[in-house]
């Protein structure tokens, strides 16, 4: 990737929304020209996928909370990972080291459906042996986008 390649991605990055037009006339190229950046972006799996950042009160969730879960043992990593993916709440999950074997973020609606979450699902799977929840009561930053230094060119 070139310096390009890395405003282009910090442009979508940004807003994804972008035309293609107004890309190439940031980046100082034709429309041509960027639209094939893209597509390779896409090809190479640079670029994964496009998304709207959508309000989480405006869909009635509005407890945030991060749950630190202890596996027994690793035979049951597999297994866990396959109920995760199935919970819509769990937003992100994340294999960690230190205390716990994995990080969650997840968004719900209230206290009660967070309990029932913990309880009856995540609690439930086999080789979950501990949990501990912190609640967000506000966030300063969240952000979806990475770092970009366009100014230096990255291999890779």
């Amino acid at each position: 990737m070139d310096a390009i390649d890395l405003r282009i991605l910090e442009i979508l990055q940004r807003d994804a929304r972008a035309t293609q037009q107004e890309i190439a006339r940031r980046v100082r190229l034709s429309q041509p020209s960027v639209a094939d950046r893209i597509h390779k972006l896409e090809a190479r799996g640079v670029i994964l996928g496009y998304i709207a950042k959508v309000d989480p009160a405006h869909l009635g969730k509005d407890i945030t909370a991060f749950i630190g879960v202890g596996i027994s043992h690793p035979k049951y990593f597999d297994q866990f990972g396959r109920k995760i993916l199935a919970l819509p709440d769990v937003l992100e999950c994340h294999r960690v080291a230190g205390g716990d074997s994995y990080l969650l973020k997840v968004r719900t609606a209230n206290t009660r459906s967070l309990d029932r979450l913990l309880v009856e699902q995540i609690r439930a799977i086999p080789g979950v042996y501990r949990t501990e929840t912190t609640l967000v009561l506000s966030s300063i930053k969240e952000d979806l986008a990475l770092s970009i230094n366009a100014e230096q060119e990255s291999s890779p």
